[in-house]
């Protein structure tokens, strides 16, 4: 009771520090027993937030990232705090990260703060955001440079993307983000991206009764290029509300004959709702622990005339992600569902058959054109590396057409996001697997 009481008048007093029982005034010595009984009482304390203090804008790699959520729930652990700051002091090449432990919103919860001194950075931090390879669709990569300058970010990146949309893009994108605009509370991002389009034959031949062209403007383009500024506003630590527009102009193939042979614009405005929480409790050892991590969005772009946009559509796509992790085990439950009205071009189009969204199938087997409604959901259970997944959803433009599909799947999942799985469509007759190995998808 003495020794919770004298925490409380701590917290209260605003006294920050690994300690929260036991401190000993300026130059006494310190007795190894009460340091051990203060230790002791602060591991009942559980860490309601982790922040990054002293820099104004930080880009942690997946990994680090991955193992400052995961202690968000669990008990105070020291020597795992100290171990997370050599790691970030590593990676942001600064002097100094220091670890302070303060009172969290309610009682027996604190907050924990990694504190980085010296947070100059090197002029840039390169990275590979994307690499896998698909059996059926091919490599697929993504790599990234990005230097910080004041409280600003400047990313370059080159692309070569089989797996996402219909066609395969490649290019360069290019975005600037500044993490604070007037408050904490809203950020203000701008990306660039230019692309040239390689389209499978399934695909042109779906698009009109030639092999080689096809018979609308918003068809078939060769290039491609985007401006995005959006703005994200905090509403609250778990839910923030994204807000912009999306301007693109996408250009047919030389020698195109329709009557509308010029360059096409899709203007849209842009809004995305997201949730993220995370629960958990004290590790059961210093590489698993338990908690849960729920993720959720929906998004609604709408192309309008208003911004001068050749096609009008609006497009609605809701997803959700729930992972569950007990010891060695995980369970992890996704969820997505979509719906085009009016007549969008290509590239907003849902696909499915690829390395995520019904994994095992060909998407030019499913739609060649990409489809207008979408609704998939997967469940993947992983056990120390150990991954098994099962897939369902259906793409469809008319009701009649929808076909429900199914796939299963095994494989090994790393901490690092690498991954390495077969899946097979179930379906009668012979299934032919489809062989997945790459990191961050």
């Amino acid at each position: 009771m003495r020794t919770w009481l004298l925490a409380g008048i701590v917290a209260a007093l605003g006294m920050t520090g690994p300690i929260f029982a036991g401190d000993k005034a300026a130059g006494d010595k310190e007795d190894p027993q009460e340091a051990l009984e203060a230790l002791n009482v602060n591991a009942r304390y559980t860490i309601e937030s982790v922040h990054l203090m002293g820099a104004k804008m930080v880009h942690l790699s997946k990994p680090l990232r991955g193992e400052l959520d995961q202690v968000v729930g669990q008990k105070v652990d020291h020597s795992r705090l100290d171990k997370i700051a050599e790691q970030i002091k590593k990676e942001l090449h600064v002097s100094d990260v220091s670890v302070k432990v303060e009172k969290g919103a309610t009682p027996e919860h604190v907050k924990v703060d990694f504190e980085i001194k010296n947070s100059r950075k090197q002029d840039f931090d390169l990275n590979v955001a994307r690499f896998l390879y698909n059996s059926k669709l091919g490599w697929t990569g993504e790599g990234r440079a990005t230097t910080h300058i004041g409280g600003n970010a400047f990313n370059f990146g080159l692309v070569d993307d089989g797996d996402a949309l219909t066609e395969r893009f490649a290019g360069i994108r290019a975005g600037f983000e500044r993490d604070k605009v007037g408050t904490d509370r809203l950020r203000l991002r701008f990306d660039f991206a230019s692309y040239h389009d390689q389209w499978s034959p399934a695909t042109l031949a779906a698009a009109g009764p030639s092999s080689e062209m096809a018979s609308g403007p918003s068809d078939i383009y060769r290039t491609r290029q985007s401006f995005s500024p959006v703005a994200t506003l905090v509403l609250a630590e778990p839910l923030e509300f994204s807000f912009g527009t999306d301007f693109a102009r996408f250009r047919p193939p030389a020698g195109y004959a329709g009557a509308s042979a010029k360059t096409e614009s899709s203007n849209a405005v842009v809004s995305t709702l997201r949730y993220h929480r995370r629960w958990g409790s004290a590790p059961d050892s210093d590489k698993d622990s338990d908690g849960q991590d729920l993720r959720a969005s929906y998004t609604v772009r709408a192309g309008t005339h208003v911004l001068e946009s050749d096609p009008a559509y609006t497009r609605h796509l809701a997803e959700a992600r729930y992972k569950y992790r007990r010891g060695h085990s995980a369970i992890a439950i996704g969820f997505l569902a979509g719906r085009i009205t009016g007549i969008a071009p290509l590239f907003e189009r849902f696909t499915a058959g690829n390395s995520v969204i019904l994994r095992g199938w060909d998407r030019y087997q499913l739609d060649p054109l990409g489809a207008s409604h979408i609704v998939h959901g997967s469940l993947d259970y992983t056990w120390r590396g150990f991954l098994a997944f099962y897939d369902t959803g259906a793409v469809w433009d008319r009701k009649p057409e929808r076909e429900q599909k199914q796939s299963l799947g095994v494989g090994f999942k790393a901490k690092d996001g690498f991954q390495l799985a077969m899946a097979f469509p179930v379906r009668a007759g012979r299934a032919i697997p489809v062989f997945i190995a790459g990191l961050n998808f």
